[in-house]
């Protein structure tokens, strides 16, 4: 991959912020949604680039979406796998609440899991606690194993959970376990993230939530040299029929970081809609719009933060009118 195209892919992620942003506190998450979809098309079609999606988001919530197999960039330049979340957080947009994100993912052709859109369990932890965590290890042993890779007392462990129905077990066996909990609406690409950051004050990321997000996850956890594992949890024969139908026959496999993102290179980037622990949100400031991205790229380790300052006057095709 060209070292350029860390730089076109926060272009992408900056435009969709901008149009889903639009759409803050309105209620209709599916709207937010479109306008970023059409946002991060159209400036994809200017990238010199070959990309092909192999996971996508927008399926599970009705909303137009970057679909699996579908080609983006302009047809020249280097081979990539994209994986892709125009709207990581569309309820959270629609609600104005935290760590609504855009998200883009890339890596070399054949590289990055090609998985359908459904449900995945998870555990993601930072560098410290890297081969420090089992999936399929009691939620205690995963917790005591965090908590003296990073030195810290159970009491002071935060563990980031989505906010489900499905979780209550989870959240008594952490709460037994005495590490405190983080519940979270929605956005687990962002949870992840965090638990690379010291000051996000997260440790570790449990919990079932979406196949895509688990492999945007992935790359950033790649490049910021944390662990992120999963397990595949189809809902019905539907979701089994979709798996066999992209050669995935063991349904017990434990995918690890190699299996999510293989190779030595991949390209994350991911801009703020809404403030984050992470990023600051879009803001509007009458002719003017400021945004905060994250790029990071893992064959350098190279982690940049990105603020970035844009005239309504000169790009106002980019932001969508509610």
């Amino acid at each position: 991959m060209e070292r350029s195209l860390s730089m076109e892919l926060v272009r992408v992620t900056e435009a969709a912020a901008q149009s889903s942003a639009r759409w803050m506190g309105l209620g209709k998450k599916n709207e937010a949604d479109d306008a970023a979809t059409s946002a991060m098309r159209s400036v994809f079609d200017t990238i010199p680039m070959q990309g092909t999606v192999v996971i996508g988001e927008g399926e599970k919530d009705e909303a137009p979406m970057l679909y699996i197999g579908e080609n983006l960039g302009t047809g020249s330049g280097p081979k990539v796998d994209v994986a892709v979340d125009p709207l990581e957080g569309t309820n959270i947009v629609a609600q104005g609440t935290w760590n609504a994100l855009a998200v883009i993912a890339i890596a070399d052709e054949k590289n990055l899991l090609h998985a359908p859109d459904m449900h995945m369990k998870k555990i993601a932890v930072g560098k410290e606690s890297v081969g420090k965590i089992d999936i399929n290890a009691p939620v205690k042993d995963n917790l005591e194993a965090v908590a003296k890779a990073r030195n810290k007392s159970m009491e002071d462990l935060v563990v980031i959970v989505l906010d489900r129905p499905r979780h209550t077990e989870l959240i008594e066996e952490i709460r037994s376990a005495g590490a405190r909990i983080k519940l979270i609406s929605d956005g687990d690409v962002a949870a992840a993230m965090n638990t690379a950051f010291d000051d996000t004050g997260v440790d570790v990321l449990m919990g079932i939530g979406g196949a895509p997000e688990g492999v945007l996850s992935a790359v950033a956890l790649k490049c910021l040299g944390g662990e992120i594992q999963g397990k595949l949890m189809p809902a019905n024969e539907e979701d089994i029929s979709r798996c066999s139908q992209m050669g995935i026959a063991d349904l017990e496999k434990v995918y690890y970081m190699d299996d999510f993102c293989s190779g030595d290179d991949a390209i994350f980037a991911a801009t703020g809609v809404t403030d984050g622990e992470l990023l600051q949100g879009v803001q509007f400031k009458g002719e003017k719009v400021t945004t905060q991205s994250v790029v990071m790229r893992a064959k350098s380790g190279t982690v940049r933060f990105i603020d970035g300052n844009h005239s309504l006057k000169k790009k106002p095709n980019l932001v969508m009118e509610p």
